[in-house]
């Protein structure tokens, strides 16, 4: 059932609670991050997955308490991308619980995602051994190209790390400029999305857009990406919080709310409105940062609470009856990039 106004209130008044790492720790082992929880349990006979070892990467890189334990990880989720590598070039993205490879080479958005996170570690690792080889490794695979906007803007998102710690990179830079001209808004008032529907980390494609804009100082990108979250948001929000394009996508005509709402379109939505406010200082894409997070806490369609603040887990989506109890990888680093960037911001 939706929550009622004062239960809404309250849950917008509320503090927000710190990133909390536990959980992520539970779910690491001396190889890697692993896939599926059940409940809290690793689900170990699923084994490992580049996408989400790249994403706990770009987490911890992040965040600025880092703990030795912290550092550990960040080791843990490098090796893990190098060992990804595949020698005729990209990236493995299924590993079993033996360490073995499953598949020749990953789908395209594990390549992006893996390209992103080198970008991070390049900028933000937290030794500066990590630093070095996620700069090395990063080059190593900037010619990733991918007929995939939605790939496409994960590598881009990489490449403006490197730019932000070293801005002659040319590699970064062509990786940029190549990408930002792939994704064309259209001139439509009512639908100015790139697709034809919205499908999934949705926001990352504008917030591609905006870093695009900020490090080739190119104003037409800066405003296409602005125009594009404006009218995200707007398509997301629903009675003053967010309801967001549920698994299957979403188009003009479908109903609203649909479910399953998944946590990483609230991470996405929040980094793409930070980096917004960063760029405009315009406060409403803070409470719009802000806005994401709390729907972590139950300003969402059915008020129930996604984030266990005590261990740092996430649930693994929000449904029509409440919420997925299995606190995966995917949920729970979604969950702590959004806390990360309302701390940031707020």
């Amino acid at each position: 059932m939706p929550h009622t106004d004062l239960q809404a209130e309250t849950v917008r008044s509320a503090s927000l609670p710190e990133p909390c790492f536990d959980h992520l720790r539970r779910m690491t082992d001396a190889r890697g991050l692993w896939e599926h929880a059940r409940y809290t349990t690793p689900r170990t006979e699923h084994g490992y997955c580049t996408d989400d070892n790249a994403r706990a990467l770009i987490v911890v890189c992040r965040e600025p308490n880092r703990s030795d334990d912290l550092v550990d990880l960040a080791g843990i989720y490098l090796a893990f991308l190098r060992d990804a590598q595949v020698p005729t070039g990209g990236f493995h993205n299924r590993r079993d619980r033996d360490g073995s490879w499953t598949d020749d080479a990953g789908p395209d958005d594990s390549q992006g995602r893996a390209i992103w996170a080198l970008g991070s570690a390049a900028r933000r690792g937290p030794a500066s051994w990590i630093r070095w080889e996620g700069r090395e490794l990063f080059e190593a695979h900037a010619g990733f190209e991918s007929p995939s906007i939605r790939s496409t803007a994960f590598a881009m998102l990489g490449a403006a790390e490197v730019l932000g710690s070293s801005g002659d990179n040319r590699a970064a830079r062509r990786l940029l400029e190549q990408g930002s001209e792939r994704i064309h808004p259209r001139d439509d008032l009512k639908w100015p999305w790139p697709e034809d529907r919205l499908a999934y980390d949705n926001a990352r494609i504008a917030e591609a857009l905006l870093a695009a804009g900020e490090h080739l100082s190119n104003d037409r990108h800066v405003g296409n990406g602005l125009r594009l979250l404006e009218w995200l948001v707007a398509t997301e929000t629903r009675d003053g919080h967010f309801s967001f394009t549920p698994v299957g996508g979403w188009a003009t005509g479908e109903p609203r709310p649909d479910f399953d709402q998944q946590p990483i379109e609230a991470a996405a939505m929040a980094d793409a409105c930070a980096r917004a406010w960063f760029l405009t200082r315009d406060d409403s894409w803070r409470d719009r940062v802000d806005l994401a997070a709390r729907w972590f806490l139950g300003a969402n369609d059915t008020g129930a609470i996604l984030y266990d603040p005590r261990t740092g887990g996430g649930r693994d989506g929000l449904t029509r009856e409440g919420t997925n109890q299995n606190q995966g990888a995917e949920s729970s680093l979604a969950a702590l990039s959004t806390l990360q960037q309302a701390r940031l911001v707020g």
